[in-house]
């Protein structure tokens, strides 16, 4: 029996793209979209209305989801936004948004379908997080933030879960080339105290995602983990990950300095 798998932000990015391929792999592939009716037509499963950010739509689609299917076998959470800016241009109201998308729509979503989960006594629990959610750089603290609450929710919910033989686990892509800049948040604010600093950054963020590499390691890894019986947590992606996340535990003046150095390149 092919098994059913539910992906979030289905519509753009690597949402699209696992769907995509997932799909062509035989898998049934339940995508979500805030507006399915614009994309349906250009992609081949099929696209359910969600707002992870709306109490009422998760409500909603959670119905018609098990009208489609009886049970489900994957849950990958994938929608989110990017809020990029400095920390103090950036007002509260725009960072709570963050992380009622980014953060508390993902777990109202994951709790809404954990009863059909528990009932079933199986599944999988997959997150596509950050590497921002591992460690952080300038311009990101809202976004890095909302990645780093959902690295510790999971962290506990994955013991909570074990009994029941549902599995968790988090990706935590580095940067590839998808439409996360394009369809970002900016920061609200303006200090002129930051003028060079915030034009240094936009430089380095600019040129870090004009020369990011293709998504197909993070597709890769999302479908190894579907396949892999007894997934462990955390899946770091991208050239150089493993090599950030050790330097930051453990040489954190080396890693400050490397972030440090990548920005002073861009002259004013």
């Amino acid at each position: 029996m092919k098994q059913n798998i539910l992906i979030t932000g289905a519509s753009s990015g690597f949402g699209l793209l696992i769907a995509n391929k997932l799909h062509e792999s035989g898998y049934n592939v339940i995508g979500t979209s805030r507006n399915p009716e614009k994309h349906q037509n250009l992609v081949p499963f099929k696209l359910l209305a969600l707002d992870i950010a709306d109490d009422n739509s998760i409500k909603s689609f959670t119905k018609e989801l098990f009208s489609e299917i009886k049970q489900l076998d994957v849950l990958i959470n994938n929608a989110g936004f990017y809020l990029s800016g400095l920390a103090e241009e950036t007002s509260i109201e725009l960072g709570r948004q963050q992380f009622e998308t980014n953060f508390w729509g993902t777990i109202k979503l994951t709790n809404e379908l954990l009863p059909n989960f528990r009932k079933q006594r199986f599944g999988k629990i997959l997150t596509v997080g950050s590497i921002m959610g591992l460690l952080n750089f300038p311009s990101a603290a809202y976004y890095g933030a909302s990645k780093h609450a959902l690295e510790g929710y999971f962290k506990s919910l994955r013991f909570e879960l074990n009994e029941f033989n549902i599995k968790v686990a988090m990706v935590e892509p580095m940067g590839f080339k998808t439409n996360i800049i394009s369809s970002s948040v900016a920061a609200d604010g303006k200090i002129n105290d930051y003028d060079t600093y915030r034009n240094k950054i936009g430089k380095f963020s600019k040129d870090l995602f004009t020369n990011a590499p293709e998504p197909t390691p993070v597709i890769n890894t999302l479908i190894k983990l579907i396949e892999d019986k007894n997934p462990t947590f955390n899946h770091p992606v991208g050239k150089g990950a493993s090599v950030f996340l050790a330097i930051q535990l453990f040489a954190y003046k080396t890693f400050e300095k490397s972030i440090l150095k990548n920005i002073n390149k861009f002259k004013m």
